[in-house]
């Protein structure tokens, strides 16, 4: 179905045909191109980070950070419950086991539940900035120091929330808030870890480039052709990150004391628009019928089919994810597409007192 006002659109208004056709004439389209090494400069450094490791997706990001740090069979991970699937994942591809935490009011992992999660075998923390907003990170690295374990931040979704953790991994998926319509970045202070991440990436070539490799590795490369496009997209990131601080506020002004409508907490910067509804899925045909696209909230990684737990039912992110749903999000969107959205958010909800 084609909606007018989608939940995501690319916003490509800079450099980006530019750097891509540059790329093809140039004859580096592959790994090999001088783009990839500028972009993983420049996105490390506006995250305030020493060294950045470009590579195929957000999934590969998280992959190559948890492999960087040693992590494999018999190991233990604490992801939380309310994430997209890709997060534990991750760490099931290493070998290890993902070990969930339930959500706060807030969707992130719940910090008060996290040290009973602990055991002997854990050796990763992995929090995840939901839809924009920062995990308590302060809680987390407290832990992480009094445990001797390692912190990998999921930013898929918080390109501009500042990383503290051992590595940060962002996805450049199309609907983030910058795109290489696929794509991932590391970025890390450690030398060290920096060097794995791109060793392990590229198929663990020796300096000789022999064809023996010594450990099991990933053909997990970003190619020049989508670091131009990065490169052109991180251009307007901070332009990005503010047009999308006025579209939350819009949506605050306009959103607000709707009955059935409950606004979530502030966002550190805004992914996606989320709310909890009541008769959501009235709501989204009411919506859909009006040409307005919108999304559901994650689901618990206890109700995934390789995770399940029949306790999944009575977590809270069981709860959030009944309810919630997110609406139109990108920097394309004008007042008046807000206007429409929110005319038809305050319809439905009038409509139903009336009836």
């Amino acid at each position: 179905m084609s909606y007018r006002y989608p939940v995501s659109r690319p916003q490509f208004g800079g450099r980006e045909l530019e750097l891509l056709s540059e790329a093809v004439t140039s004859g580096w389209v592959s790994s090999q191109g001088p783009f990839v090494a500028e972009f993983e400069e420049r996105f490390a450094a506006w995250t305030g980070r020493s060294h950045g490791v470009a590579c195929s997706s957000g999934t590969t990001a998280l992959t190559l950070a948890l492999r960087a740090l040693g992590v494999g069979p018999g190991d233990e991970v604490i992801v939380p419950e309310f994430t997209m699937v890709a997060s534990a994942w991750a760490v099931t591809y290493t070998g290890a086991r993902p070990v969930f935490v339930d959500c706060g009011d807030d969707l992130n992992l719940d910090v008060s539940r996290l040290e009973q999660r602990i055991t002997g075998r854990t050796r990763v923390i992995m929090p995840v900035h939901v839809y924009g907003r920062r995990c308590d990170m302060d809680a987390v690295m407290r832990l992480a120091r009094e445990y001797n374990l390692r912190v990998v931040e999921d930013s898929a979704e918080a390109h501009g929330v500042a990383p503290v953790g051992d590595i940060a991994c962002y996805s450049l998926f199309a609907n983030k808030i910058i795109t290489a319509g696929e794509g991932g970045v590391c970025v890390t202070d450690d030398p060290h870890l920096a060097w794995q991440m791109a060793h392990l990436r590229g198929m663990a070539f020796s300096p000789e480039h022999d064809f023996v490799h010594k450990k099991l590795a990933y053909n997990f490369r970003m190619t020049n052709l989508q670091a131009g496009v990065a490169l052109a997209q991180l251009e307007q990131a901070d332009q990005f990150l503010a047009a999308r601080k006025q579209i939350e506020a819009y949506y605050d002004e306009g959103l607000a004391d709707v009955p059935g409508l409950t606004l979530m907490p502030p966002r550190d910067v805004l992914w996606m628009y989320d709310v909890l509804a009541e008769q959501r899925e009235e709501l989204r045909e009411h919506l859909a019928a009006q040409g307005i696209e919108t999304r559901l909230f994650f689901q618990p990684m206890s109700r995934q089919p390789m995770y399940y737990d029949d306790g999944w039912e009575r977590l809270r992110a069981a709860d959030f994810g009944r309810r919630g749903l997110y609406l139109p999000t990108h920097v394309g969107l004008t007042r008046a597409d807000q206007d429409a959205v929110i005319g038809a958010v305050r319809d439905f909800y009038r409509s139903r007192r009336a009836a």
